[in-house]
């Protein structure tokens, strides 16, 4: 908002007889930050407003000197009540834009705010997604070592079927048995903790979906207000 939009539409406004009021003003710009109207708006009556002179008494010249008096006493005295109604208008003036910086400082800082939110929201999103590929990779990795294992354990199986007696030769499979059946295991806690990270993943996307369903709300309510 310029100053120079802001003088003339108050310039039109008194010329057309309408008063100049920060709501006239806004009215004639179709709207605008009433703080800003507020102060070119004092800039402008500042420069264009000019103190009414007193009527010139046309008196018989014995009694100009004590007419002079009163009339400067009565100006002084007028202008008393005059100044302290300006000084009241300034300072209501200024409590009006100390108001709407704060607005504006307030609205501008549920913004930010919603920018984080949306921010961690689309975060979240990718970490879901990141995640849903890890399960199904971990998936893909559990089937081929089941396979892998059950192809071993029957190759392992024929081969010490073949031969009887040997103890030492039925105990390495023993062995390679408990390996594959421990890995398979690992792979299943795996797959577990990856599946119980998504679960968090997605109770905190659907938190932040709605604290941002919140501040909408929120910040309607604040644009209503002003």
């Amino acid at each position: 908002m310029k100053f120079e939009d802001v003088a003339a539409a108050a310039g039109k406004l008194q010329d057309g007889g309408t008063p100049v009021t920060i709501d006239t003003v806004r009215d004639a710009l179709g709207g605008g930050s009433v703080s800003a109207i507020s102060r070119h708006l004092a800039d402008w009556r500042a420069a264009n407003d000019k103190p009414s002179e007193p009527p010139r008494a046309e008196l018989p010249p014995n009694l100009v000197a004590e007419l002079a008096r009163w009339a400067q006493q009565f100006a002084e005295e007028a202008g008393t009540g005059t100044r302290e109604a300006l000084a009241r208008h300034e300072e209501e003036l200024e409590s009006l834009r100390e108001a709407g910086d704060a607005l504006e400082a307030e609205r501008d800082e549920l913004q930010a705010l919603r920018d984080e939110l949306t921010a961690a929201r689309d975060e979240a999103l990718a970490t879901v997604a990141e995640r849903d590929e890890e399960i199904e990779r971990l998936n893909a990795e559990l089937r081929n070592a089941k396979q892998v294992a059950m192809d071993a354990l029957v190759g392992k199986a024929k081969d010490q079927l073949a031969i009887e007696g040997k103890d030492a030769q039925l105990a390495e499979l023993r062995g390679q048995i408990e390996k594959s059946v421990t890995q398979t295991a690992a792979l299943s806690d795996a797959r577990l903790a990856a599946e119980m990270e998504l679960v968090g993943a997605k109770t905190a996307r659907d938190s932040l979906e709605a604290e941002n369903k919140d501040l909408r709300v929120q910040i309607a309510a604040l644009r209503k207000k002003s």
